[in-house]
This record gives structure tokens, sequence and C-alpha cells, in this order.
């Protein structure tokens, strides 16, 4: 949402309202919070309510977040008149785009009712965006922008006269001659009228060249699953997904979606709040609120559950047939059961205050009864002291605030709000972050493509959430728009557990980071192949080199050592603390930096930190890392500073030159700190033009990270893209083709035929 001073510093005072709330609960009430137990949540939860009830400040926070005379969040037509003056005055200039972004922010305070002036304010802010699109040529926008004005009032006639000239620029020339035909009948003005005679004149011997409109029937495949999927159980991690039957590679398994989803904070001004994707210059905005985006009609129906409203006049038939035809043509029919946006509409900005996880738990509780209570596990018991307590606040705050718009009939509040305290923790614990493909088509004539996965939403999944978790997972997680999709990555035989990554995995961080992250976001200890087998990856992933330059061994570092037993397994340490044990496969590539040590006759009690697993001999780590530490502070800087004076990038590069030859000389040359670096020193090259020596670098990074992941892992598709522009703009054709090759190979394997729809870029090289 756009945050305007005003409410930036209204969000800061109830935050503060939040925690002064917080500090006023009595010791001993938070003491019998932190020891309670999942049964003893009603009594908990009513001790704190009827606590908070007595409180003047609780009626205070209530008040900030829900009282809609103060609320920041509301419609305000004077601000939506303001912005549609500027607007005109830079259209009036010729500063279309700056004239765009006025008449977006005046839409967004527009108010939107049944009352005629209020209809007329929004139709005209429609209309005047449109011509702004007109002018700058974007055609489709303005179309629909001119839809959307004669949804709201079909008896506009500048609405019909935009539409004819937009449809004219389109050649759309039997279509414009019947808008400006509308146009005509409605235009009270003779200069008006007699200007929409001459553009008929000049259109009517056009009407034979109609070329037809094009209309976005977009869907994300026609592919479905025919994979017969069951819920198990099985001790160590509770329930979980199998198949009956054999799977093979890139089967698309499952597919759903979300009961509930809600937008990430960061991308709130920025994408759209029920399909996640980027909103286009013409978005739409809530009716009732400041608060959502929206990028087409389709979304926001699907999100409010409402339909623009149509101020009906005194028109003839055939102009009326004629508003039904392009109003049918573009109605869209709600999906939905309850919209996800309607309790938190109205302009009080609770849903923008309380954490994502807490928004998400009041949109799972106003869809139908079925669907309050997940089946999922929760947690409780393991959450800190003050976590429970934070929990229980903002259950009774979410159901202070949702009882604003929803009179729930229940029993018991008390009940109620220790439900909403385990839906919290539910969703917690099992949603899903919605990632979508952020990329940055690289010129092949200058650099490479940039990559990133963006976390655009929060959703939880009534299938989708049953999926265990290993850091070797054989299946990938996808989403377009808010739809997940499930695919095999590798052959998965009947009855073995179906597992995705919830985000950390093997070859991505190192196994103590790994049984970290997963304990402290989903409270499990992680015993998956990648954890309880020793993997190369893991020994080299952060490992230092050995100080004697005939050695190829390994040095661990961050305090990690290798307790050995006769059994040929090893204990983890950190310090004297064990954090697993595994067991020690026969790997060749283990065997490169191990191969003395991991000899059964050869075995010692112990390798500590700084001894090489190779010969035992000591690097001090405390220098290394902070070689280490320094070059890549400095290589990040140089990557930052690079630019177009010639004299000035030779510097830069001798600088990260001899910055990589720093981690090079303490790293091990498998180390991820390398890849990075040799990855960097490519990037650098290919800003500077220097395709031959960025395509050596690539080429280094690429054959580091296969070696920590696999040849067919998603993230070396991602870097081959690099590698392909670099070939592609040096015309090394042929390899660029085989390059080309192994990256449809490989998202083939993670996406299927969704491929080309998710990275668009690829079929651009393969022309190219």
């Amino acid at each position: 949402m756009f945050l305007t001073p005003a409410l930036c510093c209204n969000l800061q005072l109830c935050s503060l309202l939040m925690e002064s709330l917080k500090s006023l609960v009595p010791e001993e009430l938070r003491q019998a919070i932190a020891g309670g137990t999942c049964e003893s949540l009603p009594v908990t939860c009513g001790r704190l309510l009827q606590f908070f009830l007595r409180l003047p400040h609780f009626q205070q926070v209530i008040s900030e977040l829900t009282d809609l005379e103060t609320a920041l969040c509301r419609k305000d037509k004077l601000k939506a008149l303001d912005f549609k003056l500027k607007g005109n005055e830079c259209f009036s200039k010729g500063d279309f785009t700056r004239a765009i972004s006025f008449y977006c922010e005046g839409l967004r305070y527009a108010p939107v009712s049944r009352y005629v002036k209020e209809l007329n304010l929004v139709a005209t802010l429609y209309v005047n965006r449109a011509s702004s699109f007109h002018k700058l040529g974007l055609l489709e926008e303005s179309l629909r922008d001119c839809n959307r004005a004669i949804a709201l009032k079909p008896n506009y006639a500048k609405a019909w006269y935009r539409r004819g000239k937009v449809n004219e620029s389109l050649r759309n020339y039997k279509v414009s001659i019947s808008d400006l035909k509308v146009a005509l009948t409605m235009e009270e003005t003779a200069t008006g009228q007699n200007n929409i005679k001459k553009e008929l004149n000049v259109l009517n011997g056009k009407s034979d060249k109609t070329i037809e409109q094009k209309v976005d029937k977009s869907s994300h495949s026609e592919e479905s699953s025919d994979v017969k999927l069951q819920t198990v159980t099985t001790f160590n991690k509770g329930r979980g997904i199998v198949s009956p039957n054999d799977i093979s590679p890139a089967s698309l398994i499952h597919s759903e979606n979300p009961i509930a989803a809600i937008i990430t904070k960061q991308f709130r001004q920025t994408h759209c709040h029920y399909c996640f994707q980027k909103v286009n210059k013409d978005g739409l905005y809530c009716t009732s609120c400041t608060i959502p985006i929206y990028c087409s009609d389709n979304c926001f129906i699907q999100a409010t559950g409402k339909l623009s409203f149509s101020h009906q006049e005194d028109i003839s038939r055939d102009v009326i047939n004629h508003v039904e035809n392009v109003i049918c043509e573009n109605s869209i029919k709600f999906e939905g059961k309850i919209a996800e946006h309607k309790h938190e509409c109205g302009g009080a900005h609770w849903s923008v205050v309380l954490p994502c996880d807490v928004v998400l738990a009041g949109r799972v509780m106003t869809q139908k009864s079925e669907n309050r209570i997940l089946d999922f596990v929760h947690h409780y018991e393991r959450l800190s002291t003050g976590d429970k307590f934070e929990m229980h606040i903002y259950a009774i705050v979410l159901y202070f605030c949702m009882q604003k718009y929803n009179k729930f009939d229940f029993s018991s509040t008390e009940s109620f709000i220790s439900e909403l305290v385990l839906l919290i923790c539910k969703i917690k614990f099992n949603s899903m972050a919605i990632v979508h493909v952020d990329s940055t088509d690289g010129d092949p004539n200058f650099q490479t493509t940039s990559i990133n996965q963006v976390r655009v939403g929060q959703a939880i999944y009534s299938t989708g959430s049953l999926f265990n978790h290993s850091c070797k997972p054989n299946s990938n997680i996808y989403f377009i728009s808010r739809t997940l999709f499930v695919r095999t990555t590798e052959f998965v035989l009947a009855g073995t557990p179906l597992e995705i990554s919830y985000g950390p995995q093997v070859g991505e961080i190192d196994l103590i980071e790994r049984q970290k992250t997963l304990e402290d976001q989903y409270k499990f200890k992680c015993d998956c192949s990648g954890c309880s087998n020793l993997n190369f990856s893991d020994l080299v992933i952060n490992s230092f080199s050995c100080p004697k330059s005939d050695c190829f061994g390994a040095v661990l570092g961050n305090n990690i050592s290798l307790k050995l037993s006769e059994d040929y397994s090893a204990q983890v340490l950190i310090g004297t603390s064990q954090v697993v044990k595994l067991s020690l496969p026969s790997d060749k590539n283990i065997d490169k930096v191990t191969s003395k040590i991991f000899q059964k006759s050869e075995i010692p009690s112990q390798i500590d930190p700084g001894n090489c697993l190779n010969c035992n001999s000591y690097q001090d780590l405390d220098s290394a890392n902070k070689i280490a530490n320094n070059a890549k502070i400095c290589m990040d800087r140089l990557l930052d500073s690079i630019n177009e004076d010639k004299m000035s990038q030779k510097m830069v590069l001798l600088d990260a030159l001899d910055c990589l030859e720093k981690i090079r000389s303490v790293k091990h040359s498998y180390s991820k700190a390398v890849a990075q670096a040799e990855d960097s020193m490519g990037e650098l090259f290919a800003k500077t033009g220097d395709m031959e020596r960025a395509l050596k670098y690539c080429k280094a990074s690429i054959e580091i990270l296969e070696r920590l992941y696999h040849s067919k892992h998603v993230t070396i598709g991602h870097e081959l893209i690099k590698l392909a522009t670099i070939q592609t703009s040096l015309c090394h054709n042929s390899d660029a083709s085989d390059t080309i090759k192994r990256v449809e190979e490989i998202f083939s394997l993670y996406y299927g035929p969704h491929a080309k729809k998710l990275f668009p870029y690829i079929n651009t090289l393969s022309v190219s």
C-alpha cells in the first residue's frame, strides 16, 4: 500500500501500543501462560482476556486498530480530487507517465459507492488514465480502463469516445465505429458531436480491415496429475505423502490453490494482492479502502468478491445492447466462497499492522467452518515462553478486530480465542512461502542474466502443507500465481515418501546451519538422508584449504570437529556438543579430501577444528577467516563500483583478481566461497565487455557448484543461463546450443511444461 508519512507514524504508534500492552500483563499471568499446555489454553486465554477487558489501554489499542473514523487506510475524496488535478496538470504538459502515477493515486483514494458523484469521479479518473496510456501507446491498458469507466458509468460519452479511438489504433475498426456511434448519442455539445462525426467519416472507409481483439485467456496449463497420493504416518516424521505406484522423474504429482493466502509486506506496493504478480501501470484498487492493489479485474473480484457498480440511465435499446456487450465481454464470476479481503476492508489498518501469520489466520477463520480447524501440527508445547505469550495477545487482538466485521456465533469466547492461538501456530509451522522467479533478462552483448527468487506471499494449503521436508528432496515445489505445483525430480519407488525442501538443501548450506534453521523455524530435528549420511558437500562447502601446498585435504571451520567411531560412523561436534551422528558412505569425492583419515586402519579418535581431514596438518582458522572475509567484502565493493571509465575498470579488475587469489589461498578449492568469488569475477569481466575471461570464470564457478549440488540440480540450471548468454555474445553458437539444451533438460525436470512460462528468456536464448 501507499505509505504516507501520517500512516507510517500511525503504524509506529500501533506497534508501540502493542508493546506497551505486553508490558502491563502481570508476571504471575505471564508465568501461567508460559507453563500452560494445549489443554489449558481456554483457561489462560480466558484469564488474559478478562485482564485486558478491565484495562483502558487495551480499549485504546483496539480503537487505534479498528476505528474507521480515524483510520488512515480509508478512502478520501479530497485527496482523490487533488491527485486528479495534479494528473491533469502533468497531462497538459505532456508528462503522461507522471500523469498516470497521479491518476493511480487518485483511484486509490477515490470512494466508490452508488452515489452518482463518486461514480463520476472514479469513471473520470479511469478515462484520464486511459487517455494517458493511449498517448504512450499502451493500447491494451487504455482499453481496459475505458471498459472499467463504462462499467461504472455507461452513459459516459468521453469513455466511449476514448474506447473508439483506442480500438481505431488497434485496427478494430468495426468495433471503433460502434463505440463512436454510442459516444455520438451521448455527447451533449454540438462541437463534440461534430468531432465524432468527422471521426466516423474517416473510419467508414476502413471498416473492412477489422482485426479481432486479443483476448487474454491465459491459464496455467492443461497438464493434470493422475498420480495417486496417500497420507501416511511415520514415527519420526508424523504424517506425510506417498504414492502406491512408482513415479517417473518430472511427473506432476499435485497442484492446488490455497485455503488462504497473503502478500508479503515488502511487496504490497508493487505486486497484486491476489495473484502476487507484478502490477502493471493499470492496477485496480479496493473500492472501500486504500490497502490492496490488483493487477486485473479477475484478481480484484476474486479478492474482494465485489463487482463494479453500474449507474443505469435512460438510453436507447441499441445503445444498451452495445453497453451490455462491452460489460459482459469483460464480466468475471467470483469463484470463491468468502472473499479473503472482505473482513479486512473499510479503511481500518489492523491488517497492515498485525504480522502476516496473524492476518492469514483471520482469513482462514472467515472461510467455511470445515476449514477453521486445520488438521496440522501446532507445536504449541515447543514454543518459547515469549512466543506463547505473544500468541495469546495476537489471538485476542485479532478476535476483537474481526468482531468489528464478523459476528462469530461461538458459545465461548475463550474457546474461540484458544482456537485462534492454535490456528496461528499451525500457520506459523505449516504455511508455505510463495516464491516467484524475478528475472532480469541480461543483454547477451553486455552481461549475464540475473535471476532472483523472491518470497512474494504466504499461504496455507490443505494437501501441499502435508509434504515433509528433506535436505535432498525427490520433489520440487513451485508456484504460478498462487497455485502450488509439486513435481518429482527423480524416479520414486512406490511407498517412498514424497519430500520437498522447506528451504535448506544439501549444497546450499552446510549440515550445522541446515539443522539449526529447521529446528528454529519448524521445531524438528532433521534426520533425512542428507543429514544422516556424510555428504561431500558438507565437508567442503565452508572448508579451508590444507596449509600444505601438495595436500588437497579439507579443513573444517566454525569450531566443528568430527569424532570417529569403530563402527565407521562420525559424530559432528560443535565444541563438545554433539549435533548429529553420520554414517560414512563410500564416496570417491569424499576420498579426495579425506583419503588417509577415513581409511579404517588409520581412524583417529577425533579430528579437531583446524586440522586437515587428509593429513591432519593444522590451519590457523582465525587468520584464514580474516583473509577470506576481508577479500569477500572487498570483492563485493568492487562489484558495486565498476563503471564505464576504462582506467578505473582496469584498477577494479586488478584489485578483484587479487581478492580472488586471497580467497583461493585459504579456502578449499571446492568451497562455496571460491565458487562465489569465481562467479563475481566473471560478472566483473562481463560488465567490462571482456566476455572471453567472463566465460573462463563462469565455467570455473559452475564446476565447483556441480560438486556441491549435482549436475542436474536446478541451481546449476540457473548458472548455465549465465554461461549461455556469455557463449551467445561470443558467437560460440554450438557451445551455447549445448548449454541451452542442458538448461531445458534441467528446467523440464523441475518445472515440466511450465518452464517456458516461468523462464520465458530461455526461448529468447534459443532463438539467439
